[in-house]
């Protein structure tokens, strides 16, 4: 298993544990992704940290054209 699978199998686990306890999908995501940064703050800087959400936030559309997967 890779480390993205890995990833995603922890956030189902999660979600699912969220909804059982009568949290909503958005919310638990919310707070998932608050928590997350939050902790890699303290590991990485917050420029560097600022980075890499940008270019998540900038790379949303999974059905954008990107220049560099032209051939």
């Amino acid at each position: 298993m890779g480390i993205h699978d890995w990833a995603r199998t922890a956030l189902e686990q999660n979600l699912d544990e969220a909804k059982r306890g009568g949290i909503g999908e958005e919310l638990a995501l919310r707070a998932l992704l608050s928590a997350v940064v939050e902790r890699s703050a303290g590991l990485r800087s917050a420029d560097d940290l600022a980075q890499e959400l940008l270019f998540l936030a900038d790379n949303l559309d999974s059905g954008r054209d990107y220049s560099f997967m032209r051939p």
